[in-house]
């Protein structure tokens, strides 16, 4: 093949390669843009119009990327979760590994209730977003097999059962009104939900 008939798809490749370059440099400026609004506004006041000014990005870009307010919400909450996945499955005992099962299943407890408490609105936005949302997303199935698995561990009858029970008390919507019609602080809630997990775990 001569040097003229590869030149196109080189070209080719370089040119999706941007593409791909630009989408990425996108998603980074519509993320840090509605992490900013939200914090500013309030999830519910933003609109997808307003995120895609402050990112500099056409509406079309964003809606191309995201769908809707709750899936950019979604995608932002994926960020700040993955970090507290990476501490949960290696970082650290009594969070990652190290610690005993009972132990590890409290201090997941701690950890996620400050997770829900400090972005609330984005963790209601793509929790409600449909009926079961909260049981559809990837990060739900990791929670729910990391507490079935500590159960398991701590010999706990029916791990499964009591995983989903465990998650049911750490919803947004549960979190959310012990905050915010009950007057309860994160470090209450954290009390009352690690107790929960202790006994979830005891084999009686």
């Amino acid at each position: 093949m001569s040097t003229g008939s590869r030149l196109p798809l080189r070209a080719q490749a370089q040119a999706a390669g941007s593409r791909r370059a630009d989408a990425v440099r996108n998603r980074g400026k519509v993320l840090d843009a509605a992490e900013r609004l939200f914090a500013r506004d309030g999830v519910e006041r933003v609109t997808m119009q307003a995120v895609a000014k402050e990112a500099g990005v056409g509406v079309g870009t964003l809606y191309r990327g995201f769908t809707d307010k709750a899936g950019l919400a979604l995608a932002l909450l994926d960020e700040r979760e993955r970090r507290f996945q990476e501490l949960m499955l290696s970082g650290p005992p009594p969070l990652g590994p190290g610690a005993e099962p009972v132990e590890r299943l409290t201090a997941f407890v701690s950890g996620y209730v400050g997770l829900v408490a400090e972005q609330l609105e984005l963790v209601l936005l793509s929790q409600t977003a449909a009926p079961g949302a909260r049981f559809r997303s990837g990060a739900h199935a990791l929670w729910r097999t990391h507490c079935r698995h500590l159960l398991d561990l701590a010999g706990a009858p029916s791990p499964g059962l009591r995983a989903d029970a465990l998650l049911a008390a750490l919803s947004g919507e549960m979190i959310a009104y012990w905050l915010t019609e009950e007057g309860k602080d994160p470090a209450e809630i954290t009390g009352a939900t690690a107790g929960l997990a202790r006994a979830l775990a005891s084999a009686g």
